[in-house]
């Protein structure tokens, strides 16, 4: 799979800025029960124990909490659609992306700065200040300049990689939800 070049990655960028700061849509729902397992999903439950049901974020936990558990600020994370639509190419790949939401809205730190509460259907997500970078398998799967676009300093100001969230409230989250902040 022939991987997008940064300066075709630049050219799209103008369509990412485009996302709306408000009222956004929840494109798309994937839950991950196991290691590089992928479910794409029309619904969800979102739950402030467990993140999305069914995911596998609570089990795996994180090496770099000091008892290896799953950090509580990043039960789930959260990316642009116009971004992975233009990293993944189509949208049959952007589940490889590794993230449980994909959203048409604006994630930069002006618009969702930490702490920005997010209804999402009928569950409420607060935006964590734990920031979200590709990793490894983001490089092999959409190639490094994707990494290297995502995580510029314009890349992160503009939250290109996504943004990580806990849930507040829990509740059900459909495919065309509006994704909208909270007051």
């Amino acid at each position: 799979m022939k991987h997008q070049s940064v300066s075709d990655l630049e050219v799209g960028l103008e369509e990412i800025l485009r996302s709306p700061k408000n009222n956004g849509v929840v494109e798309m729902i994937v839950r991950r029960p196991g290691v590089d397992k992928r479910e794409v999903l029309e619904q969800g439950e979102l739950d402030i124990a467990e993140g999305l049901i069914g995911d596998s974020w609570r089990i795996r936990g994180r090496t770099r909490m000091p008892d290896g558990s799953a950090h509580p600020e990043i039960q789930l994370t959260i990316m642009n659609s116009r971004v992975v639509a233009l990293v993944a190419t189509t949208k049959e790949r952007w589940p490889l992306a590794g993230d449980q939401l994909y959203v048409d809205l604006d994630l930069s730190k002006d618009n969702l700065p930490p702490g920005t509460l997010l209804e999402l259907g009928t569950a409420v997500v607060e935006v964590s200040s734990v920031p979200h970078t590709g990793c490894k398998k983001f490089v092999e799967r959409f190639g490094l300049d994707a990494m290297t676009f995502v995580n510029s300093r314009r890349g992160k100001m503009l939250g290109l990689r996504g943004i990580n969230a806990k849930v507040v409230k829990s509740g059900g989250v459909c495919t065309k939800d509006i994704a909208k902040k909270v007051s």
